[in-house]
């Protein structure tokens, strides 16, 4: 609605991930380099957890863009799965035609070492991890039994909520959180990383970075504890607002109606860009 009028050549700040709006901020670059190197060095589990809309996703797709010429890819983006369901999704990822549950599992294991011998190498990567049943857990972790005496035929690569954390501490699930060799975090982002997603954003869509001033990026920031899907919300319906009042800049009372709008953002008592008066709900 607003994008001819501040002459965008795309949303800049849709809620659905774009990867071509990809700002390599710490957080993020870090876990992708992470798992990466983790791969490629033949690690078996890897683990990418964070917050409600701290950018998993995100991360998720720039590692299959940055995977699939390299790696055979298998990629589960919905989890909540049994274990026998889990074995049947690998094998049609891996183009198995579905058979019993023994047989599939030799039939599975016969494909990962025929992808090995073509000098192949195998990644899973399983979204909203944290929704794995104990048996589906259980399931990954035989799967990553699966090796030659030099290499696993199947690298794991989990990405979820801090739920996920919390689950792997439990004593019975041990065995399969010693596997996890590599992990990373993506916290929120700091002050100075938000001025900078929200003015490369901006620019990336072929629009003047002065829509958002300096002092209403720090709001922003302050309004989405440097939560990424917060600040989207937030600046989107900034925009809006701004575009319906006509207005060539984001104003001190968009920013006020727009965060107020947002469920999970950090709320302002007043409109004064020197004394907001944060409170938390």
């Amino acid at each position: 609605m607003y994008q001819g009028y501040y002459g965008f050549s795309r949303a800049p700040f849709a809620l659905t991930p774009n990867t071509e709006l990809f700002h390599g901020l710490p957080p993020h670059y870090e876990a992708i380099q992470m798992v990466i190197s983790a791969i490629d060095m033949g690690e078996g589990v890897m683990k990418v957890s964070g917050e409600v809309g701290s950018g998993k996703t995100m991360v998720c797709r720039m590692l299959i863009n940055q995977l699939q010429d390299k790696v055979e890819l298998i990629y589960l983006p919905n989890p909540v799965l049994s274990g026998d369901e889990l074995k049947q999704a690998i094998a049609r990822e891996l183009g198995i035609e579905p058979s019993d549950t023994v047989s599939l599992v030799d039939s599975i294991q016969s494909e990962l070492l025929s992808l090995h011998a073509g000098g192949k190498r195998v990644v899973a990567l399983i979204d909203e991890a944290q929704a794995l049943s104990d048996e589906a857990l259980e399931t990954l972790r035989l799967f990553g039994n699966l090796e030659t005496e030099e290499k696993k035929l199947l690298q794991l690569v989990l990405l979820g909520q801090p739920e996920l954390d919390e689950r792997l501490a439990q004593h019975r699930l041990r065995q399969f959180r010693q596997r996890i060799t590599f992990s990373a975090g993506l916290r929120p982002l700091n002050q100075a990383e938000v001025v900078a997603y929200i003015r490369y954003r901006i620019s990336s869509c072929d629009a003047q970075a002065d829509i958002f001033s300096l002092d209403k990026c720090k709001v922003v920031w302050k309004a989405s504890r440097g939560i990424p899907r917060l600040i989207n919300q937030i600046c989107h319906k900034a925009l809006l607002l701004a575009f319906y009042s006509q207005s060539k800049i984001v104003t001190n009372a968009h920013l006020f109606t727009a965060i107020h709008d947002t469920g999970d953002a950090c709320k302002p008592k007043f409109k004064s860009p020197v004394i907001w008066g944060w409170r938390n709900v």
